[in-house]
């Protein structure tokens, strides 16, 4: 009698782990689906011509495609200047805003100074406020400092406006680093340029990913500020440049070039996102349960 319950029972957990695990097939595959099509979809309209972009889509000229977009933009000095400004902010506003974080961060989270606890309140609540609320005073600002129309002046912009994120996280990676291992090698005589760089380094580096990768997405894609404290053609965005391209000659608009575009724009974001994916995850899970 007991064999045959045991017999019985034993298929059920089988049976909801198969449910289980179709249900997080199609839940996932339905939220990659979400995410592809209108991806794969402008990557397709990108190689085709803008007369065909204009028009609704159907089977006769979907398939009429041409890189004729993509050699535009390869041709296109304005178009290949604003790419190569946007990489140079982007690439330089990552690294500083790492930079910064994480000496910051290891700042709040083992150097105990007076009112550590309110100005790292004051750091996170900044967060809250969007940089579009003070865009005036902060174009004032630069302007006195004589960095408006300046690439200088653009990265400290958005290094300022993604720092307190990476403060946060950097303060959370190391508060999850146990302090015996400084102390160890505090012992064995390290300083605390050392001690960064060979003893913690291998431990905050997901969470000095997940800074970087934050603040090149975060400046790569952003419109406004380069808006606004750009005025020379030669030192305009991607974003700022592919605005400009929807006004066109006489008011028209190359869709197709435009489609090409948003897909050059979009190649750096994939491929660092996949690319530092782990990274990004961990650090942001760092510290979730310590610190």
């Amino acid at each position: 009698m007991t064999t045959t319950v045991t017999d019985q029972a034993t298929p059920r957990p089988r049976t909801e782990r198969r449910v289980r695990n179709l249900l997080y097939l199609l839940g996932g595959g339905g939220a990659a689906l979400v995410f592809l099509v209108p991806l794969v979809f402008a990557l397709l309209r990108s190689f085709q011509p803008s007369d065909v972009v204009m028009n609704r889509p159907s089977a006769d000229t979907f398939f009429d495609w041409t890189s004729s977009n993509f050699s535009r933009i390869l041709t296109d000095g304005a178009l290949a200047r604003s790419i190569l400004n946007s990489m140079i902010v982007s690439l330089s506003t990552a690294a500083l805003t790492a930079l910064l974080a994480t000496l910051a961060g290891y700042g709040f989270a083992r150097f105990p100074f007076r009112a550590r606890g309110a100005l790292f309140s004051v750091i996170v609540l900044t967060m809250m406020v969007p940089f579009q609320a003070i865009l005036t005073p902060l174009y004032l600002e630069l302007n006195t400092l004589g960095l408006t129309d300046s690439l200088l002046g653009l990265v400290l912009f958005y290094t300022t406006v993604n720092l307190p994120f990476g403060v946060f996280v950097m303060r959370s990676s190391f508060a999850a680093v146990p302090i015996e291992l400084e102390d160890s090698a505090h012992v064995d005589g390290a300083g605390t340029p050392r001690m960064l760089l060979s003893v913690l380094r291998p431990m905050i580096t997901p969470g000095a990913a997940t800074v970087a990768l934050y603040a090149f997405l975060a400046s790569w894609t952003e419109f406004l500020g380069a808006l606004t404290f750009l005025t020379d053609q030669d030192l305009y965005t991607l974003p700022v440049s592919l605005a400009n391209m929807q006004q066109g000659t006489y008011g028209q608009i190359d869709f197709g070039l435009l489609a090409a575009g948003a897909v050059v724009a979009m190649i750096p974001c994939v491929v660092l996102f996949v690319a530092l994916q782990r990274f990004y995850v961990a650090g942001l899970v760092t510290g979730a349960v310590k610190g």
